[in-house]
Parts: C-alpha cells; sequence; structure tokens
C-alpha cells in the first residue's frame, strides 16, 4: 500500500478551500477523495464510506473539528479510524483535545507540499505500520518507556515498535507516572511527548537528569510543539534527539537505530 491507495473523507465548509485541497492531495495520487462541507452529513456518510482519514477543518457550520473526532472516538467502528486536522488556529487550547484524540497530524493553513506529502505518509504508517528492523540492535532485551497522555499516540508509537522486535514497553501517561516507573524500574530508552498535564515532557526531563537514578538515560522527545524558545530548552536539557510530529515510521526507525547502537 502507499499514498496513492489512500481513501479520504475531506470536510471543509467552504468550496474554495475544497477544492483546492482536493487538488493537492490528487497530485499526491490520490484519487479516491469523497468530500463534505459539514460536520453531520460527513458523520451519516462514514460507517459506510469507511475512509482510511478523515481529513477535516477545525471550524464547521454545525460543530467543530473536535466535536468531529471525539464522536468518531466515541463509535466503535471508527475508533481507530486516523484523522488530520487542517487549521490555521494556534492556541493550544484549541489545538490540544485533538491532539489528544490522536489526530495524525494537524497542519496550518497554509501548508506546502511537503507538509501535506508528510502527514499523508504519517495516515499511511498509521494505517499500514511497515516491517522495520533495527540492524545489530538486541531488541529482546531492550526495555522502552513510552510517555504521552494520548492513549491513541502511544498505541501508534507502540505498533512501530513492536514492528521492530521491541515488546518490553511500559507506558505512562503523563511525566509524574513516568517519573515513578523510572524510581522503580530500569529502562534503556524513554520516549516522551512534550505537552503533558502534570508533569510535562520538559519537567521529566529534569527529573531524570538531576533527580533520577538514571541521570544518562536516553530520551526521544516526540513533539508537535512548534515554540521555538521551548524546543531549545529542551534541546538543552539533553535530549538524544526530537522528533516532530506527524513523523514517519522511517524517520522514528533511524532515530532509534542511532540511539540504540551507541549504548
Amino acid at each position: 500500500m502507499n499514498i496513492k491507495d489512500l481513501s479520504v473523507i475531506l470536510v471543509e465548509p467552504s468550496q474554495t478551500q475544497r477544492k483546492l485541497i482536493a487538488k493537492q492531495l490528487a497530485e499526491l495520487g490520490i484519487s479516491h477523495i469523497e468530500t463534505f462541507s459539514n460536520g453531520y452529513d460527513t458523520l451519516q456518510a462514514l460507517p459506510s464510506s469507511k475512509p482510511d482519514v478523515v481529513i477535516s477543518s477545525l471550524y464547521l457550520p454545525d460543530m467543530t473539528g473536535t466535536d468531529l473526532v471525539f464522536e468518531m472516538r466515541d463509535d466503535e467502528e471508527l475508533l481507530q479510524s486516523a484523522f488530520m486536522l487542517i487549521s490555521s488556529e494556534t492556541s493550544l487550547s484549541y489545538l490540544d483535545p485533538i491532539r489528544q484524540a490522536g489526530a495524525v497530524a494537524i497542519l496550518p493553513k497554509p501548508f506546502t507540499r511537503d507538509d501535506l506529502y508528510l502527514a499523508m505518509q504519517a495516515t499511511l504508517d498509521y494505517v499500514e505500520t511497515p516491517n522495520l528492523e533495527l540492524q545489530d540492535i538486541d531488541t529482546e532485551g531492550l526495555r522502552i518507556l513510552l510517555v504521552d497522555d494520548s492513549s491513541m499516540s502511544r498505541k501508534h508509537i507502540r505498533r512501530i515498535l513492536e514492528a521492530m522486535e521491541i515488546e518490553n514497553i511500559s507506558e505512562a501517561c503523563d511525566g509524574a507516572e513516568a517519573a515513578d516507573l523510572i524510581s522503580q524500574h530500569y529502562y534503556d530508552m524513554v520516549i516522551s511527548d512534550y505537552n503533558m498535564p502534570v508533569m510535562n515532557g520538559q519537567e521529566l526531563i529534569d527529573y531524570i537528569r538531576t533527580k533520577s537514578g538514571q541521570p544518562g538515560l536516553p530520551i526521544l522527545m516526540v513533539t508537535s510543539e512548534s515554540n521555538e524558545n521551548r524546543l531549545a530548552a529542551v534541546q538543552k536539557s539533553g535530549v538524544s534527539a526530537i522528533c516532530d510530529k506527524p513523523f514517519t515510521t522511517e524517520s522514528i526507525q533511524q532515530i532509534l537505530q542511532q540511539i540504540l547502537q551507541d549504548l
């Protein structure tokens, strides 16, 4: 399966924007595209259409993109469907609930062709995790701690790790829970989100580096955070790598290969 095989439902109230985005998707080779202008019609069509991904604007005439994705997550048949947001909104309070619902990507308006390609590649990886392999790494003995307050995000990354034959994976829903696990268990690596309640990614890094019994623990920060000052602070705190959301499985594979071969 590749990007051109993906089926898409596009939800955008503006006819001009619908045509523009559909054209950009078609330029990537995607031909199976249904378009809707509101959330109600989309929800009515989803059970029979069963698209690989729903791409939606944030503000719809009858609901928000947030309402739409949560309606999908409340339906057992649509629970695992990929969801992507396209919006000019930058406020974390608006975007975070969608991120928590497991959006494969949040694209800004306007976005570039490369932005759309990466988002669709992330969708493809979500729909069909490829076979992956880490070269010269003993994955059987690895212990990985996965930290993210989005259960959908944890599940997606877990699938990628398991495709690399990494099976000893612990999970935490925030930095505080992760810190408690680190105080009790040994890990080879932490993969963490940045924006989390109770204790965020920056605070978790500070705990690991200054208060834990494993100050040299490798940390991969996987985040949609765009604030350059915050990212610079994270980098200075001693993370092993930062990976942007959306990400491809290949990018995660390459980063893990580099980090783990240096252990």
